[in-house]
Formats: structure tokens, sequence, C-alpha cells
């Protein structure tokens, strides 16, 4: 079993920029496809980026394509989410998640989440 915890979000201002960590314990997180998901209030969870565990091929919503991009630090067992010129409809609780089975857009498909990180960009 893999233990996720994220860090570095916060306050940024548009335009401004982040990076995401998602530490895994227990398990190399190389072993599992890894999305980053994120929430805003009254939405529901939405895929942002994932990358494949096997091909590292990835995938980014088109809301992000562009300034967003996903990576992994396999000696790290750390995957990375660096977030460029951010919006103030990125604001969310973003969440990494993992599994073995395909990567998808869909929540019900990862069965190990990181507690999530808030992140807030002012306009």
């Amino acid at each position: 079993q893999v233990q996720l915890v994220e860090s570095g979000g916060g306050l940024v201002q548009a335009g401004g920029s982040l990076r995401l960590s998602c530490a895994a314990s227990g398990r190399s997180l190389s072993n599992y496809n890894v999305g980053w998901f994120r929430q805003a209030p009254g939405k529901e969870r939405e895929l942002v980026t994932g990358i494949r565990r096997i091909s590292g091929t990835t995938y980014y919503a088109d809301s992000v394509k562009g300034r967003f991009t996903i990576s992994r630090d396999n000696a790290e067992n750390t995957v990375y989410l660096q977030m460029n010129s951010l919006k103030p409809e990125d604001t969310a609780v973003y969440y990494c998640a993992a599994d073995v089975r395909a990567l998808g857009v869909s929540p019900s498909l990862y069965n190990y989440w990181g507690q999530g990180t808030q992140v807030t960009v002012s306009s």
C-alpha cells in the first residue's frame, strides 16, 4: 500500500507559479499511475493531469495545457505538478491520487489519495 502526502499549495497572484509535490511512502510511486485532481467549492473533483507508470506518457486537461507540467522523480519517490500562469479559476484543493489500473479521469479509478493542498489564486 502506498501513502501520499501533498505539499506546496498556497496563495499566489494571477500569473504566478506554484509547484506541488506528491511524496509517497510505503511503495515505489513508479509502480503507479498518478493523477493530480482538483476540487473547487461546489464542483466535482476533476482530473487535471496524470502520468502513466510504465510509459511515462502524460495527460492534461484542456484547461491547463501549456501551463501545467507533471513530472516524476523516482529517486525522491515524488510526483510534481508545476503550475505556471495561474488563473483565479485554478483555485481549488489539489489532490494527488495513485492506482495501478489505467490512468483515467474518474476519481473512482484511484485507490490511493493524499489529503489535499489548497491553491488560491487571487485576481
